[in-house]
């Protein structure tokens, strides 16, 4: 009974806590620079983790994971999630959310073309339903329009690429064993690599400490705490105890509660044609997600 308790909490948490990110993170970056932001969010997260993980005594990882790390933590943080981040000065938390529920779908695509992995049938309408989706989203007038929204999207569409291509490498990845110890190292690394290019494209200037707010200092521990220190540990849980046909319902929704965070919360516009376009792109994740009888997802 206690381990039902705990399945459904750490549903629960992931539902709503990386549900609830994509608006956090754009509270966050009114006040502190987008790079800035997740690079010092994911170095401290990644610390602690690989703190937290060298008191249990694992052991010290070799040079060999450090390299795999490093270019997962590149791939994964600082262009998979830390251009979502930057983009949310111009596109809706709601709007990025749904976006970013298209990555299984680029997976399936890359699959295709890295491994030569064809899709079966399901995966295919999968596809063609959530392209349909993305075409109904972003060709509405007040996002085709603007140009900094659309740049925005552009941006998203890159990041879904890199964490999609990680999504693939990191399988065959050397990491260690220890995936408290992998994962904070993967943090740390991004969160370099994201400190850096906050160096490269000047962005820190931006940030002032007398502009900080109890929101905005909030808003930065929130994503610390629970977006990647809580929801992390839940996720990898539900992993180990739950089907991935389970796990994988995040994908939808995750983004509905983004949605009605920003309509509720930050005065986002939700559309009907933007209601109907996340409806038909869930509806293609789901056809990826599904095995309807197959072995294999894809």
């Amino acid at each position: 009974m206690r381990e039902r308790y705990l399945i459904i909490a750490a549903f629960a948490t992931v539902y709503l806590v990386w549900g609830s990110t994509y608006l956090v993170n754009y509270l966050a970056i009114l006040e502190i620079p987008p790079f800035l932001m997740s690079g010092t969010r994911f170095l401290l997260a990644g610390t602690l983790l690989f703190g937290v993980a060298a008191l249990r005594k694992i052991p010290w990882p070799q040079t060999i994971h450090w390299k795999s790390a490093a270019w997962a933590g590149l791939m994964f943080m600082a262009l998979g999630t830390g251009l979502v981040v930057w983009s949310e000065q111009w596109v809706d938390s709601g709007m990025a959310a749904l976006l970013v529920s298209f990555e299984p779908l680029v997976v399936v695509i890359l699959l295709w073309f890295m491994r030569g992995q064809s899709p079966k049938l399901h995966s295919l309408l999968g596809v063609a339903l959530g392209v349909l989706g993305m075409f109904l989203l972003v060709g509405q007038p007040q996002i085709s329009a603007d140009r900094q929204t659309l740049i925005g999207v552009g941006v998203i569409a890159l990041s879904l690429f890199a964490w999609g291509y990680a999504s693939i490498y990191i399988g065959q990845a050397n990491l260690p064993k220890s995936k408290m110890q992998s994962a904070g190292m993967q943090m740390m690394c991004g969160g370099i690599c994201l400190l850096i290019m906050s160096l490269i494209f000047g962005d820190y200037k931006q940030f002032a400490w007398e502009r900080l707010t109890p929101q905005g200092i909030f808003s930065f521990f929130y994503l610390v705490v629970l977006g990647s220190l809580l929801a992390f540990s839940a996720f990898n849980y539900l992993l180990t105890k739950v089907s991935p046909e389970k796990v994988a319902t995040t994908n939808y929704v995750n983004p509905v509660v983004a949605m009605f965070l920003g309509w509720s919360l930050n005065n986002e516009e939700v559309t009907t044609r933007s209601l109907i376009a996340a409806a038909i792109m869930l509806t293609g994740v789901f056809f990826i997600n599904g095995k309807f009888g197959q072995k294999k997802l894809i």
